[in-house]
């Protein structure tokens, strides 16, 4: 059983890291608004195609010596890190949960939070067809695989519309995605009227309605606290290393909130 289980994962993994290498592209061309499909890959300081043999995860990188075959450019460490860490996620979900809807569940949100956290950091931007793409899929994935969350249960209790364990699912869900979400909508809402400026990118209140779809209630406030102490404390010391100005420098916040989710992915 731990050996099938064990193939099983390793299987995960190679499929991860092709997803990985297909979370790549869509980094890259999503904020320029590019076909994910079309054209085929190719080097962003050349535009000269990349042949199968040069696109392999991770052992292409290595062999090329991080560099492009034909113009010599470096390829950012981004490819190999999004590659590994979607693998890697891969694997531990399916180590827990065997191949089975809830692995795929896990997988599919791992994967999104993982492109959102690289297209942030690199574009600040939180792209809607992994925001609002996942919401949905998120929502849909609940009538088949349970959302626990007390908390919303207890919601959906007293307003009297409990009964059918599918349907109270996608109810834990719906409240995951819209309570969180509006919180963080207000909050950047009052930020807005007392400094009269934006605080808060309405990317940033998609992306924990996608993790509240996915995770709950619980989980999705797990994540905006986690986030939101992770993201002040590194910006305020980035800040202060680089001396940027804290009045026009923009954080990644969707970046901390996809680590955080993550995070509480696979904590529970």
């Amino acid at each position: 059983m731990l050996d099938e289980r064990l193939v099983e994962a390793c299987l995960a993994l190679l499929f991860g890291l092709l997803i990985g290498s297909f979370l790549n592209v869509c980094v890259y061309r999503l904020p320029q608004d590019l076909s994910v499909v079309r054209p085929r890959s190719y080097c962003p300081a050349c535009k000269h195609p990349i042949a199968w043999y040069d696109n392999v995860p991770l052992l292409s990188y290595a062999l090329l010596g991080g560099r492009c075959r034909h113009c010599k450019a470096a390829i950012s460490i981004r490819y190999p890190v999004v590659e590994l860490l979607t693998g890697v996620l891969f694997f531990l979900f399916v180590w827990r949960l065997g191949t089975s809807l809830a692995a795929l569940k896990f997988c599919l949100l791992s994967a999104l939070l993982v492109g959102l956290t690289l297209t942030d950091l690199e574009a600040r931007i939180l792209p809607d067809e992994f925001t609002l793409g996942g919401t949905a899929a998120g929502l849909v994935l609940a009538w088949f695989v349970p959302v626990n969350d007390e908390i919303a249960a207890l919601l959906v209790w007293f307003a009297g519309v409990g009964g059918n364990p599918h349907w109270d699912s996608v109810a834990a869900a719906l409240l995951g995605a819209v309570l969180p979400g509006a919180l963080l909508w207000s909050a950047g809402w009052l930020y807005f009227k007392l400094r009269h400026r934006e605080g808060l990118g309405l990317g940033d209140v998609k992306l924990v309605c996608l993790v509240g779809a996915f995770l709950g209630l619980h989980g999705a406030l797990l994540m905006l606290i986690a986030g939101s102490l992770a993201g002040s404390l590194v910006g305020y010391a980035y800040i202060r290393f680089t001396h940027k100005d804290p009045a026009t420098y923009e954080l990644p916040f969707g970046t901390f909130l996809g680590l955080a989710g993550i995070a509480v992915a696979l904590a529970g």
